[in-house]
């Protein structure tokens, strides 16, 4: 399975991430360890979202999407 998914920030809830992953515990792990640049300044981030697809490609699509603008506003609405 690709995971596309969503995280924010315990002590900064204004600080979102959107992502893509084939294994989405250790891909946490990895945010939470710091060991993604992103993330590493804002750790102890939670699950807010996920979506599982069963085709790399439209994950990757639908992770695109999600970082466009209309993208944005769509999971502001819906998955946050």
């Amino acid at each position: 399975m690709y995971y596309v998914y969503l995280i924010q920030s315990e002590s900064r809830p204004a600080k979102r991430y959107i992502g893509f992953s084939e294994d989405l515990k250790a891909r946490l792990k990895a945010h939470n360890a710091g060991e993604s640049t992103y993330t590493a300044n804002h750790r102890l981030r939670h699950l807010v979202n996920y979506r599982a697809f069963s085709e790399k490609q439209r994950a990757l699509d639908f992770e695109r999407y999600l970082k466009s603008g209309s993208g944005r506003a769509f999971a502001n609405n819906r998955l946050w």
